[in-house]
């Protein structure tokens, strides 16, 4: 499964006369993980961890945790389209996480932990549902369950959620359980797409 993917990011388009910046919105569990990885890209200016998708304003990470607010926990990705595409993020992000469970990542259990793009614009749009076709087709996952819908309000985490891993990785175990070999798994499987460390 992750040989296809890498295999298939050789051939990534992605644009060569840009210069700004474009955002991405993705979730796929707790956003602590997908923080943590997709932060390491180069071409990634900044990702933040907060909530999107939810019936109310502001919500807090206790009220997003009932599962009553409709919200999944999820990133902005602020990325550099001349140094890493749209499509390259979404596979690094469809092998760092299980996009074949609804609702769930491993223990994380409920609406909050949904897999899911939220594009913004027709192209990024094209994009998702193109490469969860072709991943589907290759065999890389049988059925995806991936939420594919426009972009809604994003509200940001409180602070202590923000660069979660990098300030708690020694303090909480499931830094070292469950982000750890993600991180390791990245720098094995996309190393030439990493920020030097």
């Amino acid at each position: 499964m992750l040989n296809q993917i890498q295999q298939s990011l050789n051939f990534a388009p992605y644009s060569i006369m840009s210069n700004y910046s474009q955002v991405a919105i993705l979730a796929g569990g707790c956003f602590w993980c997908i923080e943590t990885t997709l932060n390491r890209l180069t071409g990634v200016k900044e990702v933040i961890s907060g909530y999107t998708a939810g019936k109310i304003p502001n919500p807090t990470y206790r009220e997003v945790c009932s599962g009553l607010t409709g919200h999944a926990e999820a990133v902005k990705v602020v990325f550099d389209p001349d140094l890493v595409s749209y499509e390259t993020l979404l596979k690094v992000f469809f092998a760092m996480h299980d996009p074949t469970t609804l609702n769930r990542q491993g223990a994380d259990i409920g609406t909050q932990y949904r897999s899911a793009i939220y594009y913004y614009n027709d192209e990024q749009k094209q994009i998702a549902e193109s490469l969860i076709q072709q991943l589907e087709s290759e065999g890389v996952f049988n059925k995806i369950v991936t939420e594919v819908s426009p972009a809604d309000t994003f509200y940001i985490a409180e602070d202590y959620h923000q660069n979660y891993y990098e300030q708690n990785r020694e303090a909480n175990s499931y830094c070292t359980a469950v982000i750890d070999p993600k991180v390791n798994k990245l720098r094995k499987s996309f190393a030439h797409l990493l920020k030097s460390e």
